[in-house]
This record gives structure tokens, C-alpha cells and sequence, in this order.
């Protein structure tokens, strides 16, 4: 059986990387009928925060990614990855370290290896060697029983490759002389990513290790402790990257809350919607294709047809008309002009009860008057937040007025002052009060005035919901109403 695993580190928001990650992941399982596993890799005490861990979990909900089992939370596992660190010594395949601590920094281990191999590669010499590493296990052990600390390392061997085989780049191989002696435990007896990783993939039964091309360099490292621990090996595909427009990768410090799920979720996006736009950051349908339901997702979803090329995520720090991939914002409008109204209505539901606009008639005597209004409005609506901004209009009536609609269709024709009162008593009388009564009575009266007809529609839009643009005016007038329609006509004078 298929087995893959998320295993996000809590440090932070949910990074929309990771959300792809967790979702390429839970399609393959899916559709393979395996487990979709989720492990919090909490082992940075200082970094990891209940908060973020919190934050993962809702944004994997709100993307409609469940995890199977129970959560495992990396931590927990400590004594497991010490363990098995030992068991390598014992076996030979690692060596204690008793290199005094003060000759280097534990939490700079990474790039004093890097800046030592470096150093001896230029001298011609052999980077790997240690004074301790061949040390007979008998002293080893009398030392460490002594209380002496000391780090524990994997003997990588002189001469030979790794190499294994990755479902979207393709055979990877790497020298064994390009790879120091790595850490598995540090002298404070904290276990190292590497270890940690694979022993818990180990422990986890995990087949499939779907994650970012950044990890594709450690991956030949893991393979080295995978063999040592006699594990196989499992498959590996590795994503490509996420890009920012100018191309350098998309992260959270440098570009804040654009690349958090919250954000989407909390700026009114349709789960599914985005979860379809994440989809095709890297994955490509091999057609034109590009709405599709979850079923479909999974249904379709291959490792095979993961590109190699990075994403680009496309957006404007300086305009905050885009301050999303334009695309994101597409796919979010396409959603929200075709859901059934029974999938979207608990999501306006909820944005209006947040804005304080919800009217429990909505879903009972008003229910026929709401739901005609809902269809006419989200057809030009881009997020579920412009139910409550743009289409304010329609169920309250402290709307705001766009300045430059103002400008432009109401201040710019000073006859308009005794035109909209004139329109306003002509549709108090007039009855039923509909879309076509109320366009038959609005063209009567620009025969009778001998104005464009284009001048009253423009006036009545803006007058009626403050903006410039929108459904059709004559079904604006129905859905707002005579009375509501007539009294904002009459209101308008005052801007003019």
C-alpha cells in the first residue's frame, strides 16, 4: 500500500509551498487508494509554536486535506532517533566524536563542515579525517560510559556513489567524496534532521517521499543512512520550486503574507478554487483544462506529469489590485460564478454573519429574494469578501460610494438634480415593481426628457449601490427594490 507523509516544520504560518506539497501528496495517495500521513516536525523547541502547529492544521481543513491515523509529532520520536544513532556505533557504520565541544559550535555544525572540507580540499586532504573515527568501540564505549560527550557520526565510505532514482528529475547520483562523516547527534545528544527524517519514514512505513526540490541535495545523505540502517529505500519526487516574479524563491520573511494560506482563506477565497489553483503550480493536465473538482484532481493527478521547471507565482507589492497571482484571482471569480448556490451559500453565509449583514430571513422568508440576489451579484465578484463590500449595497444601507463612480456619473450633469427625484416618483407608483416594469417606466421617462438613456442608468447604478459598474441596472432596481430604490434616487441629489 502507498504510504506518503506532510511533515511540515510549526515555525511559521502554513507557507502556500507546503500547502502545494500536502496536496500533491494527499492526491497520490488518494488516488491510489494509500494513507496519507501527517507528522509535525517539531524538533526546533525554540522555533515551534502551538500557534503554527494550529495554523497547519486549519489551512489542511480548509483545503479539504484529511490525514489518516493520528498525528505524529517528530519530538515524541527523540529517544527512537537516539537509539538508533547508538545501534549504527555498535554495528560500526558510526563513530563517537569526542572532539571538544569548544573547538566548534554545535549550532553552527553545517557550515563548519562545509568551510572545513572546503579548506581541506584545497590542501589535498582527505576531509573525513577524524582522529576518532576508527577508535576501537571498546574505548569508545568506556569514554562515553565516563560521562566524556561527544557527537555521533555516519562513516560515509571513501569511494563509490549514491545514487537513487527520482520520479521527476530523473536518476540523481553523487560522489561519496563530495559528503562528509554526517552528524547524527550532536554532543548535547539532540538527534539531526537527517537521522530524524529517516528514522521516522523508517518507523512510518513511508513508500513515497513526495517534498521540495530543496531537499533533493539531502536526500543523497538520508540514502546513505537508510542503507546503514539496512531500510529500503523509498521512492522520492521532488516538486519544483515556487518562484516570486523576480524569480528568486518565494518565502515567507522576504515576502510576508502573500505566501501564507491564511491569507487566502481570510481574504475570501474558495477553498476549492485555490486548491485547484495550487494544483497547477508545477503539475500540468497535459490538455487545456484547468477547472476541475477535487474528484477530477485526483482522478488525473500523476507524478509523471510534474514539471521540472520552477512556478512562478505572480504578483505586485506595489498595486494592491494585485497583490495575488491574477490567475489565483480567475480561477477564485470562475468558482464563484459557477458553485451551486447550495456549496456557496454557507461561504457568504459566513462572510456576511462576519460583517454583521446576515439576516436569519435569508433562509426563510427572504430565502427566494437572496438567493435571485446572489446569483445577479457574483457574476463580477472576485472573492467571497466582495459580497460584503461591493455587494453591500444590497443588504444594508450604510454603503460606501465609490468617489470616482460619483465623479463620474452623477456630479458631471447638473440636470440630474431634478432628474433622478423626477425617475424616483415615476417608479413609487409603479407596479409589480420588477426588472421590466422598471425599464419600461425608465426609457418612458428618457422619451419624455429627451436625455440619453445612458445618463439615468449610470446615475441610478451608482446612486442605488455606490459603484460604477455592475449586473444589469433594471435588475438592480428589482433586487433592491421600489422603496429602497426610490429613496436612494432622492438621496443622490445631495452629491450632485
Amino acid at each position: 500500500m502507498v504510504r506518503v507523509r506532510f511533515a511540515p516544520s510549526p515555525t511559521g504560518y502554513l507557507h502556500i509551498g507546503s500547502a502545494r506539497t500536502a496536496l500533491f501528496n494527499w492526491l497520490y495517495a488518494r488516488k491510489l487508494g494509500g494513507r496519507f500521513l501527517l507528522r509535525i516536525e517539531d524538533t526546533d523547541q525554540q522555533r515551534s509554536t502551538e500557534a503554527s502547529t494550529r495554523s497547519i492544521l486549519e489551512g489542511l481543513e480548509w483545503l479539504g486535506l484529511d490525514y489518516d491515523g493520528e498525528i505524529v509529532f517528530q519530538s515524541a520520536n527523540s529517544p527512537d532517533h537516539r537509539a538508533a544513532a547508538l545501534r549504527l556505533v555498535e554495528e560500526g557504520k558510526a563513530y563517537r566524536d569526542f572532539t571538544p565541544k569548544e573547538e566548534r559550535s554545535d549550532a553552527n555544525v553545517k557550515r563548519e563542515i562545509v568551510e572545513r572540507a572546503r579548506r581541506d580540499a584545497s590542501e589535498g586532504q582527505d576531509h573525513r579525517s577524524n582522529p576518532y573515527r576508527d577508535l576501537p568501540l571498546e574505548e569508545s564505549n568506556n569514554r562515553a560510559a565516563a560521562g566524556e560527550p561527544f557527537a555521533v557520526r555516519l562513516k560515509v565510505a571513501h569511494e563509490g556513489r549514491s545514487h537513487f532514482e527520482d520520479a521527476v528529475y530523473g536518476a540523481q547520483e553523487r560522489s561519496y567524496a563530495e559528503i562528509e562523516d554526517l552528524v547524527l547527534l550532536r554532543s548535547d545528544g539532540h538527534p539531526l534532521y537527517n537521522l530524524s527524517v529517516v528514522v521516522d519514514d523508517v518507523n512510518m512505513q513511508i513508500t513515497h517521499v513526495i517534498r521540495g526540490q530543496d531537499h533533493l541535495t539531502n536526500t543523497h545523505k538520508q540514502a546513505l543512512i537508510y542503507a546503514a540502517l539496512g531500510a529500503r529505500l523509498p521512492q522520492f519526487a521532488h516538486l519544483p520550486l515556487i518562484l516570486a516574479p523576480n524569480k528568486a524563491k518565494l518565502s515567507k520573511r522576504k515576502h510576508g503574507e502573500v505566501v501564507s494560506l491564511t491569507t487566502y482563506r481570510d481574504r475570501g477565497f474558495v477553498p476549492a478554487a485555490f486548491r485547484n489553483f495550487l494544483a497547477l503550480l508545477g503539475w500540468s493536465t497535459g490538455d487545456e483544462q484547468e477547472i476541475m473538482s477535487l474528484e477530477e484532481l485526483t482522478r488525473r493527478f500523476s507524478l509523471e506529469a510534474i514539471v521540472r521547471a520552477n512556478a512562478v507565482f505572480n504578483f505586485s507589492e506595489s498595486d494592491p489590485r494585485q497583490w495575488t497571482d491574477p490567475k489565483a484571482l480567475w480561477m477564485n471569480a470562475e468558482y464563484i460564478r459557477t458553485l451551486p448556490f447550495a456549496e456557496l451559500l454557507p461561504m457568504v453565509r459566513s462572510e456576511l454573519v462576519a460583517q454583521r449583514l446576515w439576516k436569519q430571513e435569508y433562509e426563510t422568508t427572504e430565502r427566494e429574494w437572496f438567493e435571485r440576489t446572489i446569483n445577479l451579484v457574483r457574476q463580477r465578484f472576485h472573492t467571497l469578501r466582495d459580497f460584503s463590500q461591493q455587494g453591500r449595497a444590497y443588504f444594508a444601507d450604510d454603503f460606501s460610494m465609490d468617489e470616482a463612480a460619483v465623479q463620474k456619473n452623477l456630479r458631471r450633469e447638473p440636470r440630474l438634480k431634478e432628474l433622478l427625484p423626477a425617475l424616483a416618483t415615476k417608479l413609487e407608483t409603479v407596479e409589480p415593481f420588477t426588472a421590466e416594469t422598471s425599464e419600461a417606466t425608465l426609457r418612458a421617462f428618457v422619451e419624455e426628457t429627451g436625455v440619453k438613456s445612458g445618463l439615468l442608468i449610470n446615475a441610478s447604478r451608482t446612486a442605488l449601490t455606490g459603484q460604477a459598474v455592475g449586473p444589469s441596472m433594471f435588475e438592480v432596481f428589482e433586487a433592491v427594490g421600489r422603496e429602497r430604490s426610490v429613496k436612494r434616487l432622492r438621496d443622490a441629489v445631495a452629491l450632485i
